[in-house]
């Protein structure tokens, strides 16, 4: 659990009991504002509708977004939290360089020119360098010659980072590691595409399921020969068919002669 001081915990206490919400509710919330320097948090905190955002001033979501209520509880609270955060000593000092320090980068980076978190990560760009804080481990990266100008996390519930340069926007995971463990890669999610890099082949034909050949459509047998009597009928319809100028007389002649042949 988070270590409190005597006030932080009082405050606690008080904003527990005016609220109706357990202690660990109003601590998760307390650190969800402080993470985001008192004017921001973001959090997931079941008593409260589970994941939410809250700005100070702005907009405040959570997961019942048509509960009106709720989120005006959760604004009152966080308001609360943010003047309690910036009026007394809610935490217990940590010397600087430790995980949970507000100075948490290592000391001999100096003076940051920019600091921010985003979902429980905290960054600090200096010269050359960027400190990012991930589950209280630091690393520090070698940011080359870009000219950082903002850090922001994927949403969706990773942890890559990207950052803004002259050259665009450019993956932290590309820069090279001082120092730390770094930051992990974002999950694979594009399940359509193979794994690996290695090229795709098509299963081999032995393992692959054989479909059933179509069943062979045997032709209708044209009998070979007629009698006399159904010679006689096609001819007489074949010479309507003539005296209209539906078949020429030579169309006429050769079906009659294919007739005969057939009797």
């Amino acid at each position: 659990m988070q270590q409190l001081t005597e006030a932080g915990q009082n405050i606690v206490n008080d904003l527990s009991s005016r609220y109706n919400l357990s202690h660990d509710a109003v601590i998760h919330m307390m650190v969800s504002v402080n993470n985001g320097a008192g004017g921001m948090a973001q959090f997931n905190c079941p008593e409260l509708g589970g994941s939410g955002q809250w700005m100070r001033g702005g907009m405040t979501m959570v997961g019942d977004m048509f509960n009106h209520n709720l989120k005006a509880t959760v604004d009152n609270l966080c308001n609360e939290l943010s003047s309690a955060l910036a009026s007394t000593q809610v935490f217990p000092v940590i010397p600087a360089g430790r995980p949970g320090s507000p100075n948490w980068w290592p000391g001999d980076l100096g003076i940051p020119f920019s600091t921010g978190a985003q979902n429980f990560i905290r960054y600090a760009v200096f010269p050359q360098r960027l400190a990012v804080e991930n589950n209280g481990q630091v690393t520090v990266y070698d940011t080359l010659d870009h000219s950082i100008g903002g850090v922001s996390q994927q949403q969706g519930g990773d942890s890559s980072l990207s950052f803004s340069s002259q050259y665009g926007t450019v993956s932290v995971n590309s820069l090279p590691v001082i120092s730390g463990p770094g930051v992990p890669p974002p999950p694979q999610t594009n399940f359509a595409a193979p794994a690996t890099n290695e090229p795709y082949s098509a299963p081999s034909p032995s393992i692959m399921p054989e479909t059933p050949a179509a069943p062979e459509t045997q032709p209708t047998p044209v009998p070979n020969t007629i009698n006399s009597n159904e010679a006689m009928n096609l001819l007489e319809q074949l010479g309507r068919l003539r005296d209209a100028g539906v078949v020429t007389q030579e169309e006429f002649d050769h079906k009659k002669r294919e007739l005969m042949a057939r009797i």
